[in-house]
């Protein structure tokens, strides 16, 4: 399939019992989860039976699975609490990602905190960052994947160009790629809507990172107009971005088979509505 549409999805009660009950009601082709309070530090072992019937259950519906880490994780954080905490909890969101059979993992850029510079910062990503990388040795480990951020304070990674630096930071890692977050980008400067912006922006991060690095979209629409640097989702079509540039995305040569995730407003009912629509642009 050409992008599978899916949603993250509650996985309170179980990730097989709730989560996949969930995925199925969006009539979800695709299916992202967190496996941590993504609030917190707290690294939880997994429940063995709901793992093999996550896993199970996916691969008997062809549905691909992702893990989102938790939210606090910062490698570019002056703060040594928090740049140790990040390496624990993001190896336990790979080791989960794996138990689960994730395909990918996807954690948040970060920003320089403390008044550094990003090449401070950078050096830090790649010390604490690329050893977790060189851990995932295994067939099934799932990608890195980073998500860059929607520009605010001493953002690290937020245009299509930024990705650049990051990925030379961590030696442009095999098993390393990009989840693309549509309000991200566009709140960060990247005005997607017109003839060709989605196709530009596009053309730009396959520059910047190289072919076959984009292997989750985060498809969300934003509350907030381009360059806004405001992290604000919207329903497909109800934000600034519109629907139409989710064509251009779904068309485009680097987006080829990859699943797009929406993270939007509205609970079940707005989840199924923008599953179908993204369907329907598709």
């Amino acid at each position: 399939m050409r992008n599978p549409v899916g949603g993250h999805v509650p996985v309170a009660g179980g990730l097989a019992r709730t989560g996949l009950a969930y995925a199925r009601e969006l009539e979800a082709e695709t299916v992202q989860v967190f496996v941590a309070n993504p609030r917190g530090w707290a690294t939880p072992a997994g429940n063995p039976a709901q793992d093999e019937l996550f896993r199970a259950e996916c691969a008997a519906d062809c549905m691909s699975a992702w893990v989102h880490a938790p939210y606090l994780i910062n490698f570019g954080s002056h703060t040594e609490a928090t740049a140790e905490r990040s390496v624990e909890s993001l190896r336990h969101s790979l080791r989960r990602g794996r138990q689960i059979g994730a395909r990918g993992v996807v954690v948040h850029t970060g920003s320089a905190t403390g008044g550094r510079s990003r090449e401070v910062a950078l050096a830090q990503v790649r010390e604490r960052m690329l050893p977790l990388l060189d851990e995932l040795t295994h067939d099934d480990d799932p990608f890195l994947l980073l998500e860059s951020t929607a520009g605010q304070g001493f953002s690290l990674c937020s245009k299509a160009s930024d990705f650049g630096p990051y990925f030379d930071a961590l030696d442009h890692h095999p098993k390393l790629g990009v989840c693309l977050d549509t309000c991200h980008v566009f709140a960060a400067g990247h005005d997607l809507t017109g003839p060709d912006g989605m196709t530009r922006m596009l053309d730009q991060l396959v520059d910047t990172v190289g072919e076959g690095r984009l292997k989750l979209i985060h498809a969300n629409d934003s509350k907030d107009v381009a360059g806004a640097h405001k992290d604000r989702h919207a329903n497909i079509g109800a934000g600034h971005i519109g629907e139409e540039p989710f064509r251009a995305l779904m068309s485009h040569p680097a987006t080829e088979g990859v699943p797009l995730i929406i993270e939007t407003p509205g609970g079940k009912e707005g989840h199924a509505a923008d599953v179908a629509r993204l369907k329907k642009l598709r």
